[in-house]
C-alpha cells in the first residue's frame, strides 16, 4: 500500500528544514572569518621563498603570547603549531570581540559553553591557557593529526578547516619556540610616540613566561640617574628549564634565548621596542628588511641574556 502524499509532504518540508539550517550555519561561519581576516599590511614574517608566511603586527603580537604560554606549560613545539593553527582558523590570530552565537577572542570561546567570562576570554593569556588545558586532557595528542587534535578542544562545525593553517603555524612555532634563530622578521614603527614603559614591558614578558623571566638589570631612563628622554635597555635573563619557558627537547640557552628574543621583536610595536641584541646579532626597528644582523654592539653581546632597548 503507498504512503499517503501527506507524510511526504512533512518529510520533504523536514529535510528542506534541516538543509536551510546547514547553509545557514555555514553562511555564519564563513562571514565570520571572512570579517575576521587579518587587516593591515603585512609587517612580519617567517620562513623564505615559497616557504614563507607574512602577517601583520598585531598578528606577531598575539602569536608570541599564544607560543610562549605554551612553552611555559612545559608543552612541546606540536602543542604550539596545534594552538596557531586553531586561532589561525577561528580568529586569524585577532582578538575579536564578535564571532558566531556568544564567541570570543583569538580561540572564538564561548562564555555560554564555559569558556570563562568575555573579559577573561579576551585575555590573550588567559584564552590561550584555556585551549592548552583542554589539548592537554586529549591522549596523544602531538601523534594525531593537527585537525583532529585541535577539533577535540574546539568541537568546530567545520573541523577540517584547520589543516590549510599547519604550514604556516609550523613556521611560526618553529620561530617562536626559538628552534629557528633569527627567523622571525619584523618592521615595527620608529615614528615619534611615548616612551617604552620597562614596568609594563616586565609585566607582559612575566605573564607570559612566568617571574623567573623577568629582567635583571636595567640601565637608562630617569631610574639610572639619567634623564626620562634616555633609552633604556633591560637584560633578560636566559635559562634552559623544564616547565619555566623552554620547549621540551631544547636543552640549549640558545633556543631560550632565541624564544625569548623573538617574542621581543613580535611584541615591538606594543611594548616600544626599538632594539633586540642575542648571540651576536641584532634587531632594529624601522629598518627596512625588518630582518637581524651581525653586530660587535655590546647590546648584541653573548648568549647569557637578551637585552632590550626600549623607546626614549
Amino acid at each position: 500500500m503507498s504512503e499517503s502524499p501527506r507524510p511526504r509532504r512533512r518529510g520533504r518540508l523536514t529535510r528542506s528544514a534541516a538543509a536551510f539550517a546547514v547553509l545557514l550555519g555555514l553562511a555564519s561561519y564563513v562571514t565570520v572569518h571572512q570579517v575576521t581576516g587579518s587587516k593591515g599590511a603585512p609587517r612580519c614574517s617567517v620562513g623564505s621563498g615559497a616557504n614563507r608566511y607574512e602577517f601583520t603586527l598585531e598578528q606577531a603580537s598575539n602569536a608570541a603570547t599564544v607560543s610562549a604560554v605554551g612553552t611555559t606549560r612545559g608543552l612541546p613545539e606540536r602543542a604550539v603549531t596545534i594552538a596557531l593553527a586553531t586561532a589561525l582558523q577561528e580568529s586569524a590570530l585577532r582578538n575579536i570581540e564578535h564571532g558566531d552565537r556568544d564567541s570570543l577572542g583569538l580561540f572564538q570561546q564561548r562564555p555560554s559553553q564555559g569558556w570563562g567570562t568575555p573579559a577573561q576570554i579576551m585575555d590573550p593569556v588567559y584564552s590561550s591557557g584555556k585551549f592548552y588545558a583542554g589539548l592537554e586532557k586529549v591522549p596523544g595528542y602531538s601523534r594525531l593529526p593537527l585537525t583532529v587534535a585541535a577539533q577535540k578542544v574546539q568541537r568546530s562545525g567545520f573541523p577540517q578547516a584547520y589543516a590549510k593553517h599547519e604550514p604556516d603555524a609550523a613556521l611560526l612555532s618553529a620561530a617562536l619556540t626559538g628552534r629557528s634563530p633569527a627567523a622571525l622578521t619584523c618592521t615595527a614603527s620608529r615614528m615619534p610616540g611615548p616612551a617604552g614603559d620597562p614596568a609594563l614591558f616586565r609585566s607582559e614578558l612575566v605573564r607570559a613566561f612566568g617571574a623567573k623571566a623577568a629582567p635583571k638589570a636595567v640601565t637608562g631612563g630617569p631610574t639610572a640617574g639619567r634623564s626620562a628622554a634616555g633609552p633604556v635597555v633591560l637584560a633578560v635573563p636566559v635559562r634552559t628549564a623544564k616547565g619555566t619557558g623552554s620547549a621540551p627537547g631544547a636543552a640549549s640557552d640558545e633556543r631560550r634565548g632565541w624564544e625569548l628574543a623573538q617574542w621581543a621583536v613580535a611584541r615591538a610595536e606594543t611594548l616600544r621596542v626599538v632594539e633586540v641584541g642575542f648571540g651576536g646579532r641584532v634587531w632594529r626597528a624601522g629598518e627596512a628588511d625588518g630582518g637581524w644582523s651581525t653586530s660587535s654592539d655590546p647590546l648584541a653581546a653573548g648568549h647569557e641574556t637578551v637585552r632590550v632597548r626600549l623607546a626614549p
